[in-house]
């Protein structure tokens, strides 16, 4: 045996030579490993920091050990986290509405309009990828919350946060480009940018996807906050379709509209949300009566000895004021509004690792949402999902009498495309190709000879066989559904192996969606 030649049979004896039995073989790679950018109310543990490091997380519980804040009277070493109230805590006030309003006191209707300052979106669409199933994913910080603008976004215009910066989001970006483990982009706080600094952003991330080839870029239609109820098919899609460019259309899929969850409480907002008691006390038509008052003052001027503190306060302001209930009911409203981008990474893994990411992302209930803010309908969603002029097609997130909230769409960008035209195939893909290539790895420097080539072969087939029999790939037997060849005078040229070139061609039919079904019906005469 070719074993024993590199023995040196010196000594007599027994000697022991193992062979390998089995030869090696791909391992599919994970698929559902999202990596956030945005900011944070911390960025540090155990002293280090990590502003602008991609941190692995499993659970809520690491992002607040990482990024959340710590209430200072616990101890150091074991620190406890304040509740999500403290960890984002937007601020709005109310001023005179020109139509409907947002709420209406004593007859007059109102906007309850935020400190763009204060709006962030990454917390809590954390929260909602891991209420919609998510599982691992990575973390960059871009920096802390900024300061508060101390007035109210002008109604009608558009919601900037001016703490946001592009330069942060594409710097935490460009954080991404050395970490091999997200297959995912998603970026929800760049949602709080202007729009030409949005549409630079969207295309970074679409960049960085098809450059690096081993994830895709999840974004949300910005215009998707407050939808113009009859003018946002002419104006709105059509803005961001434009915004988007044309490039690396394939490894993007894009979700409208915004959603409206559940997931701020009202025991994480208080009047302070309100713009504190001196703002209510203007406001409130009751502030200058009977228990309202009492709490006012004593908000604004707590007493001396056995002052209530801000949840009692808060708690009294309920019960005692009805207009109250009905401004903080407003808020809480607003704050949970988010993009859905979160959500789906969500969705996205739990399909994954229950089905198979060749399984299309869609038909799946939203956890944590209870609406969208915007109906639509199944003639307005042909625009969104078929768009003949650019091809850009958009997911629709539509409440479904009787289900809830479904994900109605599983496109990528490039809607058009016969190639790449569904979201799963394209993720399919993808992990195909990163699990072979990091299965060839093993080969590099190997003999380029016919020997090598039967192993890589096999090796490969067996694979494929695997995702075939797993339903991933479409055919009605692995020949169907796949072919692998590799060789000389198939792949390969003497010359090609004289420059140590070792071509491999695989082809694979990955299954699409039924993304149509049209069922015939015709009558049949009556038979005795």
């Amino acid at each position: 045996m070719i074993e024993s030649m590199a023995l040196t049979l010196a000594t007599p004896g027994v000697y022991t030579v193992e062979q390998n039995a089995f030869p090696n073989s791909v391992v599919a790679v994970a698929t559902a490993v999202p990596a956030f950018v945005g900011y944070t109310p911390r960025a540090d543990y155990k002293g280090k920091s990590y502003l602008m490091k991609p941190v692995r997380i499993t659970s809520m519980n690491d992002f607040n050990a990482y990024f959340s804040l710590i209430d200072p009277a616990t101890p150091v070493s074991n620190p406890g986290f304040l509740p999500p109230g403290y960890q984002y805590s937007p601020t709005y006030s109310l001023t005179p509405a020109t139509d409907a309003g947002d709420v209406t006191l004593a007859g007059t209707a109102y906007d309850v309009l935020p400190d763009p300052g204060t709006l962030y979106y990454l917390y809590n669409s954390i929260r909602l990828f891991f209420l919609n199933g998510g599982g691992t994913a990575y973390v960059v910080s871009v920096g802390p919350y900024g300061k508060p603008t101390g007035k109210p976004l002008a109604a009608g215009a558009p919601l900037v946060n001016p703490n946001i910066k592009l330069n942060d989001l594409t710097a935490g970006l460009k954080q991404l480009e050395t970490e091999v483990g997200p297959t995912m982009i998603v970026i929800p706080d760049a949602n709080l940018l202007a729009a030409a600094d949005n549409s630079t952003l969207m295309q970074s991330m679409l960049s960085q996807a098809g450059t690096m080839g081993d994830r895709v870029a999840l974004l949300d239609v910005q215009a998707g906050l407050e939808p113009d109820p009859v003018q946002w098919a002419n104006t709105d899609i059509p803005a961001f379709r434009t915004a988007l460019g044309m490039n690396n259309l394939n490894y993007g899929a894009a979700y409208y509209p915004y959603l409206k969850t559940t997931l701020t409480q009202s025991g994480d907002v208080d009047y302070n949300n309100a713009g504190g008691g001196a703002a209510l006390a203007k406001i409130l038509p009751d502030a200058a009566s009977g228990a309202t008052q009492t709490i006012l003052q004593n908000i604004q001027k707590p007493p001396a000895t056995n002052a209530p503190t801000a949840a009692q306060n808060d708690e009294a302001l309920l019960v005692a004021s009805p207009s109250y209930a009905l401004i903080q009911a407003a808020i809480l409203d607003k704050m949970n509004t988010l993009p859905p981008s979160g959500a789906m990474a969500g969705v996205y893994t739990m399909v994954d690792n229950t089905q198979g990411v060749w399984k299309a992302p869609a038909n799946v209930s939203l956890n944590g949402v209870t609406d969208t803010t915007l109906k639509i309908t199944d003639s307005t969603q042909a625009g969104l999902n078929v768009d003949a002029l650019t091809g850009k097609s958009i997911n629709a997130i539509r409440m479904f009498p009787g289900k809830g909230v479904i994900v109605w769409g599983a496109r990528t960008l490039m809607g058009n495309s016969q190639d790449w035209r569904y979201i799963n195939v394209r993720r399919t893909l993808i992990m195909i190709e990163q699990s072979i290539q990091l299965a060839a790895q093993a080969y590099v420097f190997e003999a380029n000879t016919a020997s090598t080539w039967s192993t890589v072969a096999s090796m490969l087939t067996n694979f494929l066989t695997g995702l075939w029999t797993e339903g991933a790939l479409a055919g009605a037997s692995p020949a169907d559904a796949f072919s692998v060849a590799v060789g000389l005078g198939t792949t390969m040229t003497a010359e090609d192996i004289l420059n140590g070139r070792m071509n491999i061609s695989v082809k694979v039919a990955i299954t699409h969606p039924a993304e149509f079904i049209v069922i015939t019906y015709t009558q049949q005469m009556q038979k005795s």
